[in-house]
C-alpha cells in the first residue's frame, strides 16, 4: 500500500499535493465492504412495511445474471419502462448489445393501484435503427421485478405477435416468491437475479415517489439489510480521509 513513485518525486510539489489527496480518497473508498453471503436472505422490511434496495444491491443482482445472459447470446435487449431501463443499462456494461425501450403500464402512477389490463404506452419502430434487430433475432426482455408476471407475459406475447424474434428470454432483477397470475409462453427462457419475499419493493430511481431523496433511500436500503450504521460510517470515513489527504498534500507542498 505505497504511493506511486512519482508522488514521492520532490520536483513535483504542486501536482503531488493534489494527487496525494485524491489518491488517498480513492484508496479509502476502493475496497468493498465485506458482506455476509447470506445477507440477501436476511433482508427485512422497513418500518413502513416496504423493502428498499440500493443501487449497489441492484447492480450485484444484475451482475449475477451475466453468465446466463451471455449463454443466451442476445442480439438486442428490450427494456420495459420505467423499472427495466436502469437494470438494462447496468447489464449492457458487460453484455454489449443495443437496448430498445418499451413502456407498459399495469399500475397507475398517480394512485399506485393496479389496472384491469396492461396498457401499451410506448413501443419501438421496427423499420429503422435498432428496431430492425428484433425480427428473426435473439431478444432479451428485461424488467426490474417479476410480481404477478402479467406485464412480462404481455410484453413477451406482444413482441412475438408484432416483431417475431427467433428466440426470447426474460431477465428480471427480482422475482417475488408468490403465486403468479400469468405464465410465460412455452420455450421462453427465464432468469432472475434474486428471489425476494412478497413485499412492496422500493427502488432508488423512485425515491422521490416515496418522499425521500436518493441518500435517504440508500440509508433505508442499508437498514433493511441490518447495516444502517455502515452507510453513516462509510461517509464519515470518507470525510476523514479527505481531511487527511488535504493536510498531507498541504504539508508536502510547503517542503
Amino acid at each position: 500500500n505505497h504511493l506511486p513513485e512519482w508522488l514521492c518525486d520532490k520536483t513535483t510539489h504542486t501536482r503531488r499535493s493534489y494527487y496525494i489527496s485524491s489518491y488517498t480518497i480513492k484508496r479509502s473508498m476502493s475496497a468493498p465492504a465485506k458482506q455476509d453471503p447470506a445477507g440477501k436472505k436476511n433482508r427485512s422490511a422497513a418500518a413502513d412495511g416496504k423493502v428498499y434496495f440500493s443501487y449497489a444491491q441492484i447492480h450485484a443482482a444484475v451482475a449475477s445474471l451475466v453468465p446466463k445472459v451471455m449463454e443466451f447470446k442476445p442480439d438486442v435487449i428490450i427494456a420495459i419502462g420505467g423499472g427495466g431501463f436502469i437494470p438494462a443499462r447496468m447489464l449492457r456494461t458487460q453484455v454489449k448489445v443495443p437496448i430498445l425501450a418499451v413502456s407498459l403500464e399495469l399500475y397507475d402512477d398517480d394512485t399506485n393501484t393496479k389496472n384491469q389490463v396492461v396498457k401499451k404506452v410506448q413501443w419501438f419502430d421496427e423499420t429503422s435503427g435498432v428496431g430492425k434487430q428484433v425480427r428473426g433475432k435473439r431478444v432479451l426482455i428485461m424488467d426490474e421485478v417479476d410480481d404477478t408476471r402479467t406485464t412480462l407475459k404481455y410484453c413477451v406475447e406482444e413482441v412475438m405477435r408484432t416483431n417475431a424474434p427467433s428466440h426470447i428470454a426474460v431477465a428480471v432483477v427480482h422475482n417475488k416468491l408468490k403465486k403468479k397470475e400469468a405464465e410465460l409462453p412455452a420455450g421462453v427462457i427465464y432468469m432472475a437475479g434474486e428471489d425476494v419475499p412478497n413485499k412492496w419493493n422500493c427502488y432508488p430511481w423512485d425515491a422521490a415517489a416515496y418522499g425521500r431523496d436518493v441518500f435517504e433511500h440508500e440509508q433505508m436500503a442499508a437498514e433493511c439489510l441490518g447495516e444502517g450504521g455502515k452507510v453513516v460510517m462509510s461517509v464519515a470515513n470518507a470525510g476523514f480521509f479527505v481531511m487527511v489527504g488535504v493536510a498531507v498534500g498541504m504539508m508536502l507542498s510547503r517542503r
